[in-house]
């Protein structure tokens, strides 16, 4: 029998406009591959010609959340306004209405998801959140109904388009971060205020909930440690390109022995490593189960469509289904006090100075090294100009607070003209 289901899109821009492009042209394909008729009864968009552009019916625009909320006709709500103000209340007020909700609001869920979910549990609604993370790569739907056969140990993933088309060009182009930065903003990658990608909050954002998922723990952003690439040069991702690395900013996540880590900065990994290929705005996740093993998803992390897509797949399936997900975790605002987390991380570093060029530099900085019980794996020198010579230095695997406390007394050394980088390697 089929089944059908009214949908109301709270917000037009590009993936609202993106998704109701995807709801109405594909309606007969829906009906017959899925068995479900699903109409747009409804907008809310208060650019009005926007909405009829998009071939919305006048009557079909409205003028507040509360007539969405009584329109009896709507079954889900699909929530595309972004930011954590109106999209919260909106929301609410669907959810306290009965009301099934599809977000992409990663900002949104990852700061009040508790919240959400105990209205959603009040009023048996739905609360489906695929398009927050990853665009249109579907890692919810994978780590909740793909992987329940697995303890997932790590996950690991490129889950910012405009950074990684940013250090994509700085590469392959051999531009400056600020040119990067000034051609993503001309397309459309960046907004004019990008510090949300650059600063890795939105990066924070998702591994929060990726994480929290794939765990089953809560993991809260304050939980996260964040580092961004402004301070990122084409020096060092030339010289990584040499040694053998790609530069990428990475959310981490390993539930190990000793806690859970949850990560994000700029990171090299090997140029054989699937994610150095992943370049431009895609995006790329990496599992580690322990029966399955490695899974890499791959695919667009923005766009209207690809982000149309995942909203879509969730409206599909709550028309679907009767029972719905929520969290298989305690899943409060402060988190679960019983998690330990790791701040102290291990990696290996890449490390670029500047020290004065004479003899006996490079041993002292050696001698600091071996008495930290540090492991020097290559040291390679860049450069020698104006009296000065430039020193890369890789690592072995070391501790966080070992290598900050070791160049602190390196930074000291009368040679040494200043620590440009320190970059971690994952492996």
């Amino acid at each position: 029998m089929l089944k059908k289901a009214g949908v109301a899109i709270l917000g037009l821009g590009v993936v609202g406009g993106g998704t109701y492009q995807i709801l109405t042209q594909n309606r007969e394909y829906f009906k017959k591959t899925q068995g479900v008729d699903i109409t747009v009864e409804c907008v809310l968009e208060k650019n009005k010609e926007r909405a009829i552009s998009l071939g919305v019916a006048e009557e079909k625009i409205a003028s507040s959340i509360e007539e969405v909320c009584a329109n009896p006709n709507v079954d889900i709500v699909v929530e595309v306004i972004g930011g954590t103000g109106v999209a919260k209340l909106f929301v609410e007020s669907a959810l306290k209405s009965g009301k099934t909700v599809v977000t992409s609001n990663k900002e949104l869920f990852a700061k009040h998801w508790p919240e959400l979910e105990v209205e959603a549990k009040k009023m048996n609604a739905g609360l489906f959140f695929e398009a927050s993370c990853v665009g249109g790569v579907p890692i919810i739907r994978t780590l909740i109904d793909g992987m329940q056969a697995n303890k997932i140990l790590s996950i690991k993933g490129i889950i910012n388009g405009t950074t990684n088309y940013i250090l994509t060009k700085m590469a392959d182009e051999g531009w400056s971060y600020e040119e990067a930065l000034k051609e993503a903003q001309r397309l459309g990658y960046a907004e004019f205020n990008p510090t949300a990608d650059v600063e890795g909050f939105d990066a924070t954002y998702k591994l929060s909930i990726l994480s929290s998922l794939a765990f089953n723990k809560k993991i809260c952003i304050e939980n996260v440690y964040r580092e961004g690439i402004t301070a990122i040069t084409k020096e060092d991702i030339a010289q990584g390109k040499e040694m053998g690395y790609t530069l990428k900013l990475l959310g981490i996540g390993k539930d190990t022995e000793k806690g859970v880590e949850v990560r994000v900065h700029p990171t090299f990994v090997k140029n054989s490593d699937p994610l150095a290929s992943v370049n431009d705005s895609f995006n790329a996740v990496h599992l580690v189960g322990d029966a399955v093993g490695e899974i890499m998803l791959y695919g667009r992390g923005a766009g209207a469509l690809p982000t149309g897509s995942a909203i879509v797949s969730d409206v599909i399936f709550a028309a679907k289904h009767n029972e719905y997900f929520y969290a298989s975790f305690e899943n409060n605002k402060k988190g679960n006090n019983q998690v330990k987390f790791v701040s102290d991380f291990t990696s290996k570093y890449y490390i670029r100075l500047t020290v004065k060029d004479m003899p006996g530099v490079l041993s002292k900085i050696a001698g600091l090294f071996a008495k930290s019980n540090l492991s020097i794996a290559e040291v390679k020198q860049v450069a020698i100009s104006e009296g000065n010579a430039q020193i890369v230095i890789i690592t072995h695997a070391c501790n966080e607070s070992a290598i900050n406390k070791t160049l602190n007394k390196i930074s000291n050394l009368e040679e040494v003209v200043g620590v440009n980088a320190s970059i971690r390697i994952e492996d």
